[in-house]
């Protein structure tokens, strides 16, 4: 049977083979844990996922959200898939015992939830979004604060949002109107308008928590007035019972290309000025809490996007295989020459390894962001735990935009493989394309984090996190030169790096300079050309992992031998494999990104230099 949503081979190579994330249950946090526990997690995930959730994609993209009088009504199939994830207490799974959680690591989390993404992304969201709110609340609520809502967030009892955009404050949050006035028994009055709210209306939860950003009357102007407000939309009493209704209303959801099982909501919050609210953290302070909530969101929007063009890339090798169409390329003259699956045409099988080098590159990055996430806390000093907080934080940007990205890309070119009935509503991979593009908008958009990877990452420490980076990077590319197999890959990686390092300090230095808004105009390129860079190191990291592996199996055979061994031998096949798709993206795609690296390094200034008007119009 065709394997669904991702390869199990590549989750398994990915986590345990190249990032050996079983050794952190050698730790005394995850010391109850082993390798088995971690195996039992992603076959109860691979099968809830395939089983259960992908069966309602289709339901919630045809039947979509039903908006009436303020309310928003979910496809009855929706509601019981969500109440499987509640029993089965994914929500929380890598959240700390005493908060609720199952103390399990983020590593494994995100495995999972790449799978519940490429089932049904819309499905996958509610636990997404609940899990943000609840972890805002861990992390800068009070003691009561916590005791009321974190319990039946982290249990999906309710929901949870992130309600930040507003009419004239999207990306420019501090241009926010929405006001908090301090009541006499410490609660706040709120009101304001929000929109493009993901979940903020459903029927799934019994009560709906808005973490909403708000200026306190008389706060000062901008980003540094801003506060964090807790605002449900049924109010809890102080004894933990729901109360009335909390003058939090749905005023529309947006009618979107994708994710039609996920509301986008606009609300009007206090319109009747009957809405409460608690501060939440500091006064003043918001922004930073919101902020330390929209990096775990940007990895966990990552992992969407993988788990969607995972799945898209499945739908697509299964098809290739299957569909048979035109004669062997060698036989094309020969009439009575039978008609062969269009994987053993040349153009689809470039298009399936460009496929497969992405998935395996992407999936390697963002479960090692995610590992270092997990790695923070077991770190044995500060100087290990900031050395790795300093490693996420370059990295974030870059999962974010690349992954998501890319992961258009991989939904379009799986569109391709099927042909013409990639664009029709029978087959899978036109609604994947269509789901997956928002999530190169929504948490900050490839513009964003690009300038965020310009201006505030590669600085940092005066350049010296990121030259950390390279160093790794190196390391890897020494130990690819060792193998005589890999050796010519180690030596394109280290031209590529050294390329890489100069284009990143010549755009840095017009950053700080008068070609500032030049330098910015190729932010965007830089960061694929960072992108590149990573995958080009996961993969051939992955390589390094698997050259010995395969050496094992097909020993010192000559090359006919060894390749009639690795037909016959999937393990063989396997580890051939991870080293074809670091030989094709290093050989074949790290010439174009040292195309873009002179591109951006020459600095031409006309996206920045054309009058308005000469755009046309």
């Amino acid at each position: 049977m065709a394997q669904q949503l991702s390869d199990r081979r590549d989750f398994q190579f990915a986590l345990f083979d190249q990032l050996k994330a079983d050794e952190l249950t050698q730790s005394q946090l995850y010391g109850d844990l082993n390798r088995k526990t971690f195996d039992m997690v992603l076959t109860e995930a691979r099968s809830l996922a395939v089983k259960e959730i992908l069966p309602t994609a289709v339901i919630c993209d045809r039947e979509g959200c039903d908006f009436e009088g303020g309310t928003v009504k979910l496809p009855q199939e929706v509601h019981r898939v969500y109440e499987l994830i509640r029993e089965g207490e994914w929500i929380a799974l890598s959240d700390d015992l005493d908060a609720g959680g199952q103390g399990m690591p983020l590593t494994l989390w995100s495995a999972a939830m790449e799978l519940f993404h490429g089932a049904n992304t819309a499905v996958a969201s509610y636990p997404m979004l609940g899990h943000g709110a609840g972890k805002l609340i861990e992390v800068f609520g009070t003691e009561k604060q916590k005791e009321l809502f974190l319990g039946k967030i982290y249990s999906g009892e309710w929901g949870g949002t992130m309600a930040l955009t507003e009419p004239d404050a999207g990306s420019d949050v501090g241009a926010l109107t929405t006001s908090a006035v301090k009541n006499g028994d410490g609660s706040y009055s709120i009101a304001g308008n929000k929109i493009f709210i993901s979940g903020a209306e459903h029927d799934i939860t019994e009560n709906i928590i808005h973490p909403v950003l708000a200026r306190i009357e008389g706060a000062p102007a901008g980003s540094e007035g801003i506060s964090l407000f807790i605002v449900p939309k049924i109010w809890v009493n102080e004894d933990g019972t729901l109360g009335d209704p909390n003058d939090v209303v749905c005023t529309g959801i947006e009618e979107k290309i994708g994710l039609h099982g996920g509301p986008t909501c606009s609300l009007t919050i206090g319109g009747k000025g009957q809405c409460r609210g608690w501060l939440l953290g500091e006064e003043n302070k918001g922004l930073k809490a919101m902020f330390h909530m929209m990096n775990e969101e940007r990895l966990s929007v990552a992992i969407q996007a993988l788990g969607i063009a995972s799945a898209a890339n499945m739908y697509a090798l299964n098809y290739a295989r299957e569909r048979k169409q035109g004669r062997h390329l060698t036989r094309m003259a020969d009439p009575a020459a039978p008609p062969v699956p269009i994987i053993q045409h040349p153009d689809i099988r470039r298009i399936l390894l460009w496929m497969k080098a992405q998935i395996e590159g992407l999936r390697s990055l963002n479960y090692y962001t995610a590992l270092c996430i997990d790695k923070v806390k077991i770190a044995a000093d500060d100087e290990e735990k900031k050395w790795l907080e300093d490693r996420i934080a370059i990295l974030t940007p870059i999962c974010k935009a690349y992954t998501t990205e890319r992961a258009c890309e991989i939904c379009l070119q799986a569109i391709q493989v099927y042909g013409g009935y990639g664009v029709c509503k029978d087959y899978p991979v036109e609604q994947l394309f269509r789901d997956v593009k928002i999530s190169t908008i929504y948490e900050g958009t490839t513009g964003i984090q690009s300038m965020d990877l310009l201006g505030r990452k590669l600085g940092m420490k005066k350049g010296v996190v990121f030259m950390d980076l390279l160093k790794d990077i190196g390391r890897i590319a020494g130990e690819a030169k060792a193998f005589p197999e890999l050796k010519d890959l180690g030596e394109n990686m280290e031209a590529a790096l050294e390329r890489f390092g100069q284009t990143a300090l010549h755009l840095g230095q017009s950053a700080a300079s008068s070609k500032v808004l030049a330098a910015f105009a190729h932010a965007n390129p830089f960061m694929d050309c960072a992108g590149d860079m990573m995958i080009a190191w996961m993969l051939l990291w992955r390589a390094v992992t698997a050259q010995p592996k395969l050496a094992k199996i097909v020993g010192d055979a000559d090359d006919e031998k060894k390749k009639r061994k690795i037909e016959k031998n999937k393990d063989a096949a396997f580890y051939d494999g991870q080293v074809k798709s670091a030989r094709y993206f290093i050989n074949s795609m790290l010439p174009v990104t040292l195309g873009r690296m002179d591109a951006v390094t020459r600095l031409e200034s006309a996206a920045v230099d054309i009058a308005d008007f000469a755009f046309g119009g």
